[in-house]
């Protein structure tokens, strides 16, 4: 059933990759604010929402879902939950920059068991099946076996209310920078996992983010030997995703 669950969960996120290349540097994109003026959602987001849940509605009308933009159904003792960012990065698409993605993940009675992440304008599919490894195409992935800070290339995230929160990550991305290789913020939680999952990046930490954010990103991170360590009890969720030789070494610098 889960190879079922997951063949079907690639085929929806091609699908709405193939909506968000539509538009991508379209002037139909139709670009609005949901928070506040940092925090943009498109005419692609919803497009890309809508086909995903509209599937998981028609095929599995008794399973839950959360998405960050349709909200969540409620399907009392529901024993499946599948957990959906349509389009995680939409500041970079707006912008017409191509790090973008689809991340969605299917937990059973609270636990994520299977996890796909895809990238449209780079055409990069990852995904996990909980026990089974995590893969890119056929590549099975592995976390970046550098050993040294110094050679460490990580990557960040500066949270949408950063404007009205002290505890918005500057000074965590300023304790790191001189310290590491190259220091990177690619605009985009689910790919920033991903590329720690396959070696790219030696760490990915951010504040404030979401369940939909996440979801999937950390399955496939921890099936690849990714360390996950929460930051925040009282930030949403604020994790660092890490391979184990660089864990500690950026657990002191932003901690």
């Amino acid at each position: 059933m889960l190879d079922t669950f997951l063949l079907e969960a690639v085929s929806w996120a091609r699908q709405a990759g193939s909506i968000q290349m539509k538009y991508f540097r379209s002037r139909a994109l139709d670009v609005n604010t949901k928070y506040n003026e940092y925090d943009v959602v498109t005419v692609a987001d919803k497009e890309s929402d809508n086909l995903i849940t509209s599937n998981i509605k028609n095929k599995y009308p008794d399973h839950n879902i959360i998405s960050e933009e349709s909200g969540e159904t409620n399907n009392s003792g529901a024993e499946y939950c599948w957990i959906i960012d349509p389009l995680d990065g939409t500041a970079n698409y707006s912008a017409g920059l191509p790090i973008f993605a689809i991340s969605i993940a299917l937990q059973k009675n609270g636990e994520t068991i299977l996890g796909v992440v895809y990238l449209p304008y780079l055409d990069e599919l990852f995904y996990a099946i909980k026990g089974q490894g995590a893969f890119s195409g056929e590549q099975k992935l592995s976390v970046s076996a550098n050993v040294r800070l110094d050679h460490a290339v990580v990557s960040t995230g500066f949270p949408v209310d950063r404007n009205e929160n002290p505890d918005n990550n500057i000074a965590n991305a300023v304790n790191v920078i001189p310290k590491v290789r190259a220091f990177r913020r690619l605009g985009a939680a689910a790919a920033d996992i991903c590329y720690v999952a396959a070696g790219l990046l030696d760490a990915y930490w951010e504040l404030n983010l979401h369940i939909w954010d996440i979801a999937a990103g950390e399955l496939i991170a921890s099936e690849a030997g990714a360390v996950i360590t929460s930051l925040r009890e009282n930030r949403n969720y604020s994790i660092l995703v890490a391979s184990p030789a660089i864990n500690d070494d950026i657990l002191k610098l932003i901690k």
